[in-house]
C-alpha cells in the first residue's frame, strides 16, 4: 500500500459546509472533480478539512460523502483522532467502510510517547488495518517508537511535517530514513520543502494543500521530480510560494479553506469551529495569490491541450 503513495500528489483539501455547518455536497464534489481533473488520485482529509473538530455523531456522514463523491479510481484517506476517545469510537465506524487506511491526527494535551504508541496500536487493531501517523513535532514520538510501530505492522506510512528553517538540516528525518523504508515517508508540508526532501532525504511522495488550487502544477512538480528534472521542479515550486507564504504568515488551514472560495473553484463556506474564516484584511491579501495560482494552473491545462 505504501508503494502507491507516490503515484499522485497526496492532496489534503479543505471540506465545504453550508452556513448551518451541514456538509455542502455540491461544493465538495466540485473541488474533488477539480483535483481529479488535474491528475490527483489520492485525497487525504485531515487538518485542512478540520477533522480535529468533526463531531463523533457526524463522522459516518462525512466518510460516506467522501466515498460517494470520489472517483472509483481515487484513493480516499480519512483521518481519526486526535484523542484516544475519538480513535476508539471512530475505529468502529471506519472498519465497516472500504478505506485501506486512515491517518491518526497528532495528539495534543496529556500524552506520552509510550501512551501514544499504545493508543495508535489499539486503534489500528480495532480498525483492522495499518494506519498512517502524522509527525508534526519531535516530542510527539521518538524515532525508535515510530520504527517499532512500522516493524509491528501497525503503521504503514508516515506523514512527516516537522517544519525546519532549512529542510536540508533535519537530524530527526535523517535518522528516520536510515531506520524506515523511504517509500513509507511522505513529505508532509506542501511544495515548499518537497524538492529538498526528495533530493536530500530520498522521499518519494509529498502532500499538498495548495494542490486544491493548482492540481496540474503540483502534479507537474511531482512529474519533474520523478524525471530528475530538478530545475523544472524548482521553477514550479516557486509558483506556489506566494500563496504558501500567506498560509504560513496567517494560518495554513484558514487560508487554504478561504483561498479555494476566493479563487472561484467552490464555495467552501464557514470553517468548522473552533477555527474561523479569514477577516476582510486577510481576504484581500489572500485573494490575489489564490487567483494567480489558479490562473497558472489553467494556463498549464491550456498548454497541455494545445
Amino acid at each position: 500500500m505504501h508503494s502507491d503513495l507516490g503515484q499522485s500528489v497526496v492532496a489534503v483539501p479543505p471540506l465545504a459546509r453550508h452556513d448551518d455547518l451541514s456538509l455542502n455536497v455540491d461544493a465538495n464534489r466540485a473541488l474533488i472533480r477539480h483535483l481529479e481533473a488535474g491528475g490527483v488520485s489520492t485525497l487525504m482529509y485531515g487538518g485542512n478539512a478540520n477533522f480535529y473538530h468533526v463531531a463523533p455523531g457526524d463522522y459516518a456522514e462525512v466518510l460516506d460523502m467522501l466515498i460517494e463523491l470520489a472517483s472509483p479510481a481515487s484513493w480516499v484517506i480519512p483521518s481519526a483522532g486526535p484523542d484516544f476517545g475519538k480513535l476508539k469510537d471512530q475505529a468502529k465506524v471506519l472498519r465497516s467502510r472500504p478505506f485501506p487506511t486512515a491517518m491518526v491526527l497528532p495528539g495534543i494535551g496529556m500524552a506520552t510517547d509510550a501512551g501514544i504508541v499504545a493508543g495508535i496500536s489499539r486503534f489500528a487493531e480495532s480498525f483492522g488495518r495499518p494506519v498512517i501517523i502524522y509527525l508534526k513535532a519531535e516530542n510527539y514520538l521518538s524515532v525508535a517508537s515510530v520504527t517499532r510501530l512500522v516493524e509491528q505492522g501497525v503503521v504503514s506510512a508516515i506523514k512527516y511535517a516537522i517544519v525546519r528553517d532549512d529542510p536540508r538540516q533535519d537530524a530527526y528525518l535523517a535518522e528516520l530514513v536510515t531506520r524506515i523504508d523511504r517509500q513509507r515517508i511522505i513529505s508532509g508540508i506542501g511544495e515548499r520543502p518537497a524538492v529538498q526532501h526528495w533530493r536530500h532525504f530520498g522521499l518519494r511522495a509529498f502532500t499538498s494543500g495548495s494542490v486544491a488550487l493548482a492540481p496540474r502544477l503540483s502534479s507537474a512538480l511531482l512529474g519533474a521530480l520523478k524525471a530528475g528534472n530538478f530545475d523544472e521542479a524548482e521553477r514550479l515550486r516557486q509558483l506556489f510560494l506566494p500563496f504558501e507564504t500567506a498560509r504560513d504568515d496567517i494560518n495554513p488551514t484558514r487560508v487554504l479553506h478561504d483561498g479555494v472560495t476566493l479563487a472561484g473553484i467552490a464555495d467552501m463556506g464557514p470553517i468548522l469551529p473552533m477555527l474561523s474564516n479569514l477577516d476582510e484584511a486577510d481576504r484581500r491579501r489572500v485573494a490575489p495569490a489564490a487567483k494567480a495560482l489558479l490562473a497558472q494552473n489553467a494556463a498549464m491545462a491550456k498548454g497541455a491541450a494545445a
